[in-house]
């Protein structure tokens, strides 16, 4: 053999062996998550819409339902908690929610105070190797808190006192809020690991609210004069002009959650579209056949019952699939708000339970059934609806325990270090003057 072939030879098997011995020879390495600037630029976009559903979307709704002499206080409390529940969530919230940890309840503290978090930190999106920025998804997620303890607040205003709110916002969202996200929305958590549809957060956001929105205003008590007293609307204008605000920023809600701009934030789009337009009409027809004429209250209220429904839905459903069950939820809020709250007598004086509570349980347990692939859903085609519903029925039920008793625990902690409601006079006088020292109207 020539000198000259044997190195070459020599020197082949050498660069064999060395390769063998590495393990980038026996696997492919993980590919680096791509940040797309269009997803980014969305996922920002779809934030900044979600804000706007709290503010001045849910200020105005809320406050155009109340008295004219509690509108300030209404919208001050929303926009108070939100903020509280904003810097609640970088400092410990999210970490809960979507930190390192794998637990079924929370991920853990690894991430308190967005500890190791950068400008270069990435989330994952549902597509792999598509990334956005972490503190993208941060701030999204933080605006769902945020609207989510203000919902509460929709059966409890004009007679809780503002200090009372803030305490109770800052544990709910601690031993309600931020294990009820985790359960659903992270990889570790126990509904997700179930297979539980919940796309932008009929559990996480509407029953969890609803529900706890109900438990709030029997352990509050009825507002002075109700339901003897004629409580009415005082805007019912600023309430539309509410609704308009919030059915444009839903569309950031909902095909927010997509977390990319693609097909499914496209059928979440279209969704939040022909379900909410359903929802609307039907409530009106409701009223229609129940002897009333079709109110502009109700008009608005359909739109949210149908925005409610959708929501779990939104990127699980065909558009036809979401038109039936925008219309049923709308039908059956309709009965809850004017049927079952005057039987049973509690005062959730802006219909938070009768609208997102029961609205949203109808759109988590509709999921299971709309998701399937004969109905136009995109579910794949050995989908098991049984099965299915029995993963929402779960779903749904630990969720109302779960919001039911973190709801009694926050509401009597906060009447320990509060009080909780205001005295007879402040409630009489009106809540604007009597917390804020200010009137909405001269």
């Amino acid at each position: 053999m020539k000198q000259s072939t044997k190195f070459a030879t020599l020197g082949a098997i050498g660069v064999a062996a060395l390769f063998a011995a590495l393990p980038a020879w026996a696997q492919t390495p993980a590919p680096v998550p791509t940040v797309n600037k269009g997803d980014t630029a969305w996922m920002m976009t779809s934030t900044i819409l979600v804000l706007m559903m709290i503010l001045p979307g849910l200020a105005l709704f809320y406050g155009g339902l109340t008295r004219s002499k509690n509108m300030l206080a209404t919208m001050t409390q929303i926009g108070a908690v939100a903020c509280l529940a904003m810097l609640i969530w970088v400092m410990y919230g999210y970490t809960m929610a979507f930190g390192d940890g794998g637990g079924d309840f929370i991920s853990g503290f690894g991430k308190a105070f967005l500890k190791g978090i950068t400008p270069d930190s990435t989330a994952a999106t549902f597509t792999a190797g598509v990334a956005i920025p972490e503190y993208v998804f941060i701030c999204f997620q933080m605006t769902f808190a945020a609207i989510t303890v203000a919902l509460v607040l929709g059966s409890v205003v004009e007679r809780m006192k503002f200090s009372a709110v803030m305490v109770f916002g800052a544990v709910w969202l601690t031993i309600v809020y931020f294990p009820i996200a985790h359960m659903v929305w992270a990889s570790g958590g126990l509904f997700f690991k179930m297979g539980a549809l919940d796309f932008a957060g009929g559990t996480v956001v509407h029953i969890n609210a609803g529900v706890s929105a109900l438990v709030a205003a029997l352990i509050l008590g009825k507002r002075i004069g109700y339901p003897t007293e004629r409580i009415v609307p005082h805007s019912l204008t600023m309430t539309g002009i509410g609704t308009g605000l919030l059915w444009v920023g839903w569309f950031g809600f909902n095909a927010g959650s997509a977390l990319e701009a693609n097909g499914s934030a496209a059928l979440a789009m279209i969704n939040t579209f022909v379900a909410t337009a359903s929802a609307g009409l039907f409530w009106m027809l409701a009223e229609r056949l129940n002897g009333h004429k079709g109110s502009a209250l109700g008009f608005c209220s359909g739109i949210v019952a149908g925005l409610v429904a959708v929501t779990p839905a939104a990127g699980n459903s065909g558009p036809f699939g979401a038109i039936i069950l925008g219309a049923i939820a709308s039908v059956v809020c309709f009965y809850a708000v004017s049927f079952l709250k005057p039987k049973l007598g509690y005062d959730d004086a802006l219909d938070a339970f009768g609208v997102h509570g029961i609205g949203g349980m109808i759109g988590a347990l509709g999921t299971g059934i709309v998701f399937a692939p004969s109905l136009g859903g995109p579910g794949k085609p050995d989908f098991d609806m049984a099965h299915q519903l029995w993963v929402q029925f779960k779903t749904v039920g630990t969720t109302i325990v779960w919001a039911a008793v973190g709801t009694v625990v926050a509401i009597y902690i906060a009447k320990a270090v509060t009080g909780l409601r205001v005295s007879p006079d402040v409630e009489r006088e009106g809540l604007d003057l009597g917390e804020h020292g200010e009137r909405a109207y001269n």
